[in-house]
């Protein structure tokens, strides 16, 4: 899933240019929510904007009864452009977000980015699992290959905030959801997977992120 380039934190902004030499396709998706949306979404308003206080929906009611994750097995292409999916990431921002801090980031995968992400990925767990085999190598490799378009949800917390950290993590954890169910009511399958590439110390420095 893809959008535009712009960070607003200072100490974040050397992981945007590290980010843009290797994936073109690092943005904070911030950036687009005040933008139209026309084609499967309606307009996200801007903050502020006086909203009813519920919607009920039928159709609303029974996805949330059925959704289910995919299998990473399942996931073929097409998958969203990169304005589609701009609005799968602005719409996956509309989360319950104390005192709106917005402590997420997103780093997007598609295309050959995939494939350069993925050469990275086995050159790691070669340097760290030297003595594993040459399927397995295979295997880290194509991991960014299982889907047509791989979003990195990064949590960005700031720990100086009166807001407490763990509440600005469960506001991450709502938007990896809610990118599911938009994706899901758009038409497209998702899967939500932490693997070790989400603990590594080494996969964190390649995008420059901070190892806690």
């Amino acid at each position: 899933m893809e959008a535009n380039t712009g960070l607003r934190k200072t100490k974040s902004r050397a992981l945007q240019e590290l980010a843009k030499s290797i994936f073109p396709a690092f943005h904070p998706a911030w950036a687009t929510l005040n933008k139209a949306m026309t084609k499967r979404f309606p307009f996200v308003p801007s903050v502020g904007t006086p909203m009813l206080q519920t919607r009920p929906s039928a159709q609303a009611r029974a996805m949330l009864a059925l959704r289910r994750s995919s299998g990473s097995k399942v996931l073929k292409s097409p998958g969203p452009s990169s304005e589609a999916l701009d609005e799968l990431l602005s719409v996956a921002m509309r989360v319950p977000d104390h005192r709106k801090l917005e402590p997420w980031r997103f780093i997007v995968f598609q295309g050959e980015a995939r494939k350069r992400f993925g050469a990275e990925i086995e050159a790691i767990y070669k340097a760290e699992n030297p003595d594993s085999d040459a399927p397995t190598y295979a295997f880290e490799k194509d991991r960014p290959m299982r889907a047509p378009s791989v979003v990195a949800v990064i949590s960005s917390p700031n720990p100086d905030h009166k807001t407490p950290v763990w509440e600005q993590e469960l506001s991450v954890g709502a938007v990896c959801y809610n990118l599911l169910l938009a994706a899901n009511a758009a038409g497209w399958a998702g899967v939500w997977l932490t693997e070790w590439l989400a603990f590594d110390a080494s996969i964190a420095k390649l995008l420059g992120l901070d190892t806690n």
